[in-house]
Order: structure tokens, then C-alpha cells, then sequence
């Protein structure tokens, strides 16, 4: 009995507090390839001697700090580097990166103390992770520049995902002739696995569903990522331990096993048949053999398919954005209005359309965004429009990049009056006629709503997301200004999934933010805006995947990579 105690603090101590959502996933890391083509020549009895620099940029400081180097390549002006960059990929994030490109005659490290006349400086480039992500089969070609008056050549830049374990392995157990634990009935079982680390301690990693009342349990299947089970070391120890579920959390352990990833993949055997052990009752008991049996019914492998690949295979993310423009905003010649025109300073709507938007744009290959207003009265005639396109055009509603969108919206706010109600339904509705139009994986839309106050139809819009679920979509939702916004947190559906008519939306296609938030108090915009927009985006990723799985949509093969040997000769030899 006492040691029926222990077992039930003991397992108190490594179960109940479990909560598989919880565990952080490491960042996706992507392997950076570099090549240069007709670079400058700075040596006079040879050809150049080239290495590039890459530096990134800190959030918070804007600081270039130097994050590493390629080889140097002797005597060459198209070289193609073997030493790669490895970074944490973050698709909600804006991540800057700066090459520069070196002519080494000196061997010393300091580059700062090369002559600085520009004979080691072959150039540079600009450009985000995302931009060469989100190029066509992830390679992005840029030339470079900053020396005045010279052509200095380009910098080919290849993105690929590191593989890292990306299999995920599905699998189902049975169990036979387990230890009786309750009184008044059988056991009500349930497993839990563990990794091992490298220190010899063990990590949980999935929970069983618990079965009631029997000692001969079948559990479901279960999928879990192969990383999770023993971080890509497939001889690695799997430890299972086997519980008796108590109401009050106090779960009695009944046994446990070990096995490992390489021993799973034999499949269902006599070898993946598994005595369930409880080391104290076997110390205790002489004639003790087990308590009971696992068997493996069932064991696959598949590989995961991530956001990359679809960016890479060639899916488009469209960017349509909403603007708030009813009365409640304030009057938009007076400075307390969240519309005002500061000559100085964005005001909120500004600041949120550019956070988010400078970071989407660079997977959309031809950065022509629709823009929409909705809550005015439009000239001529003073009708009420919850959908107008802020260029006023109609027939093309289309905004050149990010600027585009910034002039088409100041331009608004000149030639409409602010009024109501707050409709959302229309701009909703809007997108999803285009992504209704194209559900075959290659193209995902992403509407942007920026607004001040209270919904006015929210049974309609309730109604427009539940449909919107369905399609290649997400939406964002950025409240600014002091109001209230409980019913866009209801709209988000984190905690409770939306639903409209008793239907339950089928993903979660909604996050939302209040601006003020974000709102830095020491002034600081570019942080506060950085941060707006990593937790807006954070979300997409998993929605776009979540309507490709749903869709039993996989990647399209990548195209094959241009190669700059390819080139069509225009001069005859």
C-alpha cells in the first residue's frame, strides 16, 4: 500500500502539470547559399580573390552585426561558395540581411583595416530572409552595388530548409492483461512517453487518451513529430510509462517499458511486444513477471510538409487590406483623431499597415495589394460603402507595394466622410470570392482589417468567417485607438472555435491585436511595430499548412533552379 502511495506522488509529480501544446518548437532553420557573378576585378596580375560577409540587423538597435563569412575563393569573379549560413528562419518577423562582398589581398581578419579606397570592396546587397524565401524555387539573383558609377555584378542567394527531422511518425498500442488498480472496477489506462537527453533525464513528450475500465486497452493513433520522439538519434532510449487514471490527479502507476525510434520501424512483431515492469513490485515479489503486456499495432512515417515548401513550390501569398473609416475614428484635420495626418509621424493605422505589410510583400511576387475602405460616404452622392477601393478605382483596386497602399489611403481621407457603422462582413466576403476562385494550393490570401471600434454586424461576419474557413485564407484584425474589443477577441477563437448557426468554423483563421499593445512608451516604433507584427504573422504559417492538410494538398515539385550557364546566347560566336 505504501508503495501504491509513492507511485501516486511520484506520478503526480511527472504527469499531471502535462500540457503537449505548451512545448516550444525550435525556430525552422534555413541553410543560405551564396554565388556571385561577374564581380569587379581589383587585382592586376590575377583575377580577384573573393569572400562574403553577412551581417544581420538587431530588432532593437538597427545595429549590422556581423553573423559569419564564406571561404575565400582564389582567383575567380563567378564564385560559388561551399562555407553556407545557417539562420532561424521566423516567417513573422522582418529580417534584415546586408552581403557584402570582399577582394582579400591581406590576411588579416579585421576587415576594417583593409585600405579603404575601395580596392578590397567589391559591393554590397540588401534584402530580408523572407525576400529570398519567397523568390521563385527560394533563389533570389540581386545586383550589387555601392560603388558609385561601376557595375559590380550579382549575388545569387539559395534558401533551403534544413531537413531537421522533419518525419512524423504515427503509431498505435494495445495492451493486454494490465494490473487491476481500482476497487469497484478494472483500470482506467493511459501512457506517457519520454525522450532521453543527453544527461541521462528524460523529457515528456505525448500523452495517451485514458481508456475506462479495462486491462486490455486499444488507444487511437497518434502522430507526433520523430524529432519530438528522439531528436533525429534513432537509437535513443524511448522511455513509456503505463498509468491507472485517478479523477483527482493521483494516477497510479502501473508499469513502464523502453524501446527506441529504430525499434518502432520493425512494426507490429513479436519484437514490439513489451513487458509492462513495475521495479518496485518486482523487488517485492518473488514470483513477480510483469504487469501486463504493450504490443505495437501499427507504426508510419511521413514526412511533414512545411510552410517552405509550399512558399518554395511556388504558392502566392495574396495581401489585401481594410481600412477603418467611420465617424467614431475623429475627425481626420484634428490632431486626437487616429486618423490624423501628422507631417511628422504615421499615425496608428499607418504604423500597423506598414508593419505588417513590409513583412507579406515579400511573398507576393508582384506587390500589387488591393486596398479597401469600408463605414464612408463616397462622392459623389454621398452613399454609404462598406467596401470601396481607396484608389477609387473600381475595376483595379490593385496599390503599388506597401507606398502605394500609404498614398492611395492618405488620398481617402481628402476626398470621403468618415462615417458608420462598423460592417466587417462585406471586406470579409470580399476576399473570400477570390480565394473560393482558387483552392488548389497555389495561391493563400491574407486580409489585413484595421479598425477603431465596436463590430456592428457581428452575426454577419460571424457567418463570413465560419464560411472563410473553409478557403485558402486568413485574416488579421489590428484594433486601434482606446474602445473596447471583446468581440474581436470572441472573433479570434483561441480559447472557444467561432461558429455561426450552430456550424463550427472548421480552422482558426483569426488573430487579433490591440495596437496600444505595441504601443512603446519611450518612443521606440520600429521595436514596437517589429513586435506588432511577429505576433500577427506568428499564426499564419500553421494556417496556411492547416488548409493544405485539409485539402490533402502537398507541395507541387519545386521548378528546376536557373543556372546562370542557362542564358540564351543573343550574339551569334
Amino acid at each position: 500500500m505504501e508503495g501504491d502511495v509513492m507511485d501516486k506522488v511520484e506520478a503526480k509529480a511527472t504527469v499531471c502539470d502535462f500540457d503537449p501544446i505548451s512545448g516550444s518548437i525550435p525556430a525552422t532553420k534555413v541553410e543560405i547559399t551564396v554565388s556571385c557573378r561577374n564581380l569587379l576585378d581589383r587585382d592586376t596580375f590575377s583575377k580577384s580573390d573573393p569572400l562574403v560577409v553577412l551581417y544581420t540587423q538587431g530588432a532593437e538597435s538597427k545595429q549590422w552585426r556581423e553573423f559569419g563569412r564564406t571561404e575565400v575563393i582564389d582567383n575567380t569573379l563567378n564564385p560559388d561558395f561551399v562555407r553556407k549560413y545557417i539562420l532561424d528562419y521566423f516567417f513573422e518577423e522582418k529580417q534584415n540581411l546586408r552581403f557584402d562582398v570582399y577582394d582579400i589581398d591581406s590576411k588579416s581578419p579585421d576587415l576594417a583595416k583593409h585600405p579603404t579606397d575601395f580596392n578590397d570592396f567589391l559591393g554590397q546587397v540588401h534584402c530580408t530572409l523572407g525576400e529570398i524565401v519567397g523568390s521563385p524555387a527560394s533563389r533570389l539573383e540581386k545586383p550589387l552595388g555601392g560603388i558609385p558609377g561601376k557595375k559590380c555584378g550579382t549575388i545569387v542567394l539559395s534558401a533551403e530548409e534544413l531537413g531537421n527531422c522533419r518525419d512524423y511518425a504515427t503509431m498505435q498500442f494495445c495492451a493486454n492483461k494490465l494490473d487491476k488498480k481500482d476497487f469497484f472496477g478494472k483500470s482506467d489506462p493511459f501512457m506517457v512517453f519520454y525522450r532521453s537527453n543527453e544527461d541521462g533525464t528524460f523529457t515528456i513528450c505525448h500523452k495517451t487518451e485514458v481508456i475506462k475500465n479495462t486491462l486490455n486497452p486499444v488507444w487511437q493513433h497518434f502522430s507526433i513529430p520523430v524529432r519530438a520522439l528522439c531528436n533525429g538519434d534513432y537509437d535513443r532510449t524511448i522511455k513509456v510509462e503505463v498509468y491507472d487514471w485517478d479523477r483527482d490527479g493521483s494516477h497510479d502507476f502501473i508499469g513502464e517499458f523502453t524501446t527506441s525510434y529504430k525499434e518502432l520501424c520493425r512494426g507490429q512483431s513479436q519484437l514490439n511486444v513489451y513487458e509492462v515492469v513495475n521495479a518496485k513490485k518486482k523487488i517485492k515479489k518473488k514470483r513477480y513477471i510483469n504487469s501486463g503486456t504493450v504490443s505495437l499495432l501499427s507504426f508510419n512515417v511521413e514526412s511533414e510538409h512545411t510552410f517552405l515548401d509550399y512558399i518554395k513550390a511556388g504558392t502566392q501569398i495574396h495581401f489585401t487590406v481594410a481600412i477603418d473609416f467611420t465617424a467614431s475614428n475623429g475627425n481626420p484635420s484634428q490632431s486626437t483623431s487616429l486618423h490624423y495626418m501628422n507631417p511628422y509621424q504615421m499615425n496608428a493605422y499607418a504604423m500597423a499597415l506598414k508593419a505588417v505589410g513590409e513583412i507579406i510583400q515579400d511573398y507576393d511576387s508582384d506587390k500589387m495589394f488591393p486596398a479597401l475602405g469600408f463605414g464612408a460616404k463616397l462622392p459623389p452622392d454621398g452613399r454609404v460603402s462598406h467596401e470601396f477601393p481607396l484608389n477609387g478605382n473600381i475595376e483595379n483596386p490593385y496599390c503599388n507595394g506597401m507606398e502605394g497602399i500609404l498614398e492611395a489611403y492618405h488620398q481617402s481621407l481628402k476626398t470621403v466622410q468618415l462615417y458608420g457603422p462598423t460592417n466587417f462582413s462585406p471586406v470579409v466576403n470580399h476576399v473570400a470570392r477570390y480565394a473560393a476562385a482558387v483552392q488548389d494550393g497555389s495561391q493563400y490570401f491574407v486580409l489585413l482589417i484595421i479598425t477603431d471600434g465596436v463590430i456592428s454586424d457581428m452575426a454577419q461576419t460571424k457567418e463570413a468567417i465560419v464560411n472563410a474557413a473553409k478557403l485558402p485564407m486568413s485574416i488579421i484584425i489590428v484594433g486601434v485607438g482606446q474602445a473596447e474589443f471583446d468581440a474581436m477577441v470572441e472573433l479570434d477563437g483561441d480559447d472557444i472555435r467561432i461558429s455561426s448557426r450552430g456550424k463550427l468554423a472548421e480552422r482558426d483563421i483569426v488573430q487579433f491585436v490591440p495596437f496600444r499593445d505595441y504601443m512603446d512608451r519611450t518612443g521606440n516604433h520600429v521595436l514596437s511595430m517589429a513586435r506588432l507584427a511577429k505576433d500577427v504573422l506568428a499564426e499564419i504559417p500553421d494556417q496556411l499548412i492547416s488548409y493544405m492538410k485539409s485539402r490533402g494538398i502537398k507541395p507541387n515539385p519545386i521548378p528546376p533552379a536557373y543556372s546562370t550557364g542557362d542564358h540564351l546566347q543573343t550574339n551569334p560566336v
